[in-house]
């Protein structure tokens, strides 16, 4: 039987930069990592420092076997992977009896149904979902202007605008972004993901504001927001103006990258807050 230890993190890899980023700051902290990989999702990358185990989306039984094998007791759970496939054909991830009967006790699939359903499956099973924070808290955006390029009235007026909507949104579990221009909303993130909204904003007006945010009761262990490099270029693709996201509750990836990149192309990046209760709320831009 394999001996269970806190030396080794279990890690459960979807796309993007992000697990990469849990691995090395595991490592840097002394903790082996085993992680479970997807095929053509997670970034071979993450080899570099983790012992990986391959598997397809659907492979419960086989991931949570990888696991235990590597003497897992704590995971972190990290980085994208498409709800279209997840929640639209669950049958095209080849889900195994284990997803199957998960998939089957959900009274909907939404978000934090699956990912919530997902999490008490693995502590049942003595895998114990830590935190995201603890190990990506170094890339929280903090309030204020993070790039160079300062927003104009007009982009402060639709950020204060948007951004209780957005919170509103989150909170019905349906995305967590929306894309406004002059005072009305153009796109709303739903089961498409955050950068094919942008994009589909774009077909609408250019020069428009995208706000991003935490959903009201934001579980910790699954699904923090992030933004990164890709989605400024969702950004540039539709010549969306401002790039505003909740500080302290955003995640963002390959800061230095991304501030570069939009100060080159005359994005405005911010961090922002919501302040006050519902009905009464208000954005504040700190120091932008």
């Amino acid at each position: 039987m394999t001996r269970v230890t806190p030396e080794v993190l279990g890690l459960i890899a979807g796309a993007g930069a992000l697990p990469c980023e849990v691995a090395r700051t595991a490592a840097e902290r002394g903790r082996r990592v085993r992680a479970v990989g997807f095929h053509g999702i997670t970034d071979p990358a993450l080899e570099k420092d983790a012992d990986v185990r391959w598997h397809h989306l659907g492979e419960f039984g086989a991931a949570l076997a990888s696991l235990r094998e590597g003497g897992v007791s704590e995971a972190v759970m990290v980085g994208k992977v498409s709800k279209q496939g997840l929640y639209v054909a669950p049958d095209g991830m080849g889900a195994d009896p284990e997803a199957r009967r998960l998939l089957e006790r959900l009274a909907d699939r939404r978000d934090d149904s699956v990912l919530g359903a997902l999490a008490d499956w693995l502590e049942e099973q003595g895998v114990r979902l830590l935190p995201q924070h603890e190990w990506l808290g170094d890339l929280m955006a903090e309030e204020g202007l993070l790039g160079r390029i300062q927003p104009d009235e007009a982009q402060r007026s639709d950020v204060a605008f948007g951004l209780p909507l957005a919170k509103a949104i989150a909170g019905l579990d349906i995305g967590q972004t929306v894309v406004v221009k002059n005072g009305a909303v153009l796109a709303v993130e739903a089961i498409e993901g955050t950068d094919a909204a942008i994009r589909r904003a774009g077909l609408v007006a250019q020069g428009a504001c995208v706000i991003k945010v935490a959903k009201p009761a934001q579980d910790p262990r699954f699904d923090v927001p992030a933004v990164g490099t890709d989605t400024l270029s969702a950004m540039r693709a539709a010549k969306a103006s401002c790039l505003a996201i909740e500080a302290g509750r955003t995640l963002v990836i390959d800061r230095a990258a991304l501030v570069e990149a939009a100060d080159a192309c005359g994005i405005v990046l911010l961090g922002v807050r919501l302040e006050g209760r519902h009905g009464s709320r208000a954005a504040t831009l700190g120091g932008a």
